[in-house]
């Protein structure tokens, strides 16, 4: 049985909910190479609730200190942007000031692995991924349109370059695989522990959406698979409907179901949260469900003339070359498109939005 931390906490008395899941889930950093990595999907301001918030941050980077480790390294892999937007992401956010020096641009370095051939023979991860001995994730509490939720599992897509995950993308080809492929990665190298920003979250259209919600909790486990049930539970969605767990629990690495997991504080599902259009309703395995998914996925990004500055950043990033800027404005080509949400993801101005 896997236990699940659920501590009520704010950004300004973080620090004790973080003391307590290192309590919870001690760990043995003396001497070790030690990873934090936390949800950097872009560059935008802490307050939107994009990323895992620097108050967090900081709170495990000091409470790792403590521990006597060899090294220190905090990075992601930001998104699909090129690897430069690295440094500006954690710059904007404020995580490179939280890191206290700690911060390394992982992408700078990866190492070829084998992989699930699926999908692709190999992929490429960050260096410093493989080289850890100690790896702590700190997922942000968000929707997300391919996967419903950003949790503990999917935080580890980061592990990857840029690059390499719009490859991944493409070679999913759809939503259903997609998920399959974020479990591939995640069992490349599982993290030791998982720590959740939930003190402000975001719902509907995620994981780069304006609407967020007060939770006021931090939530922590040894196992990502309990985690997430947790997540989903608190979203108001039934974990056994989402196929990314579904599939994580047949490969062994863990189990949604409530009753084999122990909750160390209290789970009272949100009301009224707001699901992403592909969500558990979409994903179930029944005909029905069948049905509703087949009609989502005819769903493409189309850009809010009223929020669109033509920047380009999404007809750059688009890893199938489906989008166009025409009369200033990116057009989709249905046809080519994947719907893997690569450019609702980048959008700087959050204009794309999918219909």
């Amino acid at each position: 049985m896997h236990n699940v931390m659920i501590h009520p906490a704010t950004y300004e008395n973080v620090r004790a909910a973080v003391t307590r899941a290192f309590e919870l889930f001690p760990l043995q950093l003396e001497g070790k190479r030690v990873l934090i990595k936390p949800n950097v999907l872009r560059a935008s301001k802490a307050d939107e609730a994009i990323v895992t918030h620097p108050a967090v941050l900081q709170a495990v980077v000091e409470q790792a200190e403590r521990l006597g480790p060899r090294e220190i390294v905090v990075g992601d892999n930001p998104g699909v942007v090129s690897y430069g937007a690295n440094e500006e992401s954690f710059n904007k956010t404020g995580l490179m000031q939280a890191a206290k020096g700690y911060y390394r641009n992982i992408g700078n370095e990866s190492c070829r692995v084998e992989f699930n051939p699926d999908f692709l023979p190999a992929v490429s991860l960050s260096r410093a991924v493989m080289e850890a001995d100690i790896i702590i994730s700190l997922p942000k509490f968000k929707t997300h349109g391919l996967t419903v939720l950003t949790g503990a599992i999917k935080n580890s897509y980061g592990f990857m370059p840029g690059a390499v995950k719009a490859k991944l993308h493409r070679a999913a080809g759809n939503p259903e695989r997609f998920n399959d492929a974020v479990v591939e990665v995640f069992r490349l190298r599982v993290p030791e522990l998982f720590i959740v920003d939930a003190v402000v979250g975001m719902q509907g259209n995620g994981p780069a959406g304006t609407d967020l919600r007060e939770i006021g909790l931090i939530l922590a486990s040894d196992n990502a698979v309990a985690l997430d049930a947790v997540i989903a539970t608190l979203m108001g969605c039934d974990p056994g409907r989402l196929r990314f767990l579904r599939k994580a629990r047949e490969a062994g690495l863990g189990d949604y179901d409530l009753t084999k997991i122990q909750l160390i504080g209290e789970l009272k599902p949100l009301a009224d949260f707001k699901l992403p259009p592909l969500g558990g309703e979409a994903i179930a395995g029944n005909p029905a469900m069948q049905a509703a998914m087949s009609s989502r996925l005819r769903m493409r990004p189309q850009a809010e003339p009223e929020l669109c500055t033509g920047c380009g950043t999404c007809v750059e990033q688009c890893p199938v070359a489906a989008l166009a800027m025409i009369d200033g404005l990116p057009r989709v080509d249905a046809d080519t498109c994947i719907t893997c949400f690569c450019c609702q993801e980048i959008c700087p101005e959050k204009a794309i939005a999918l219909k």
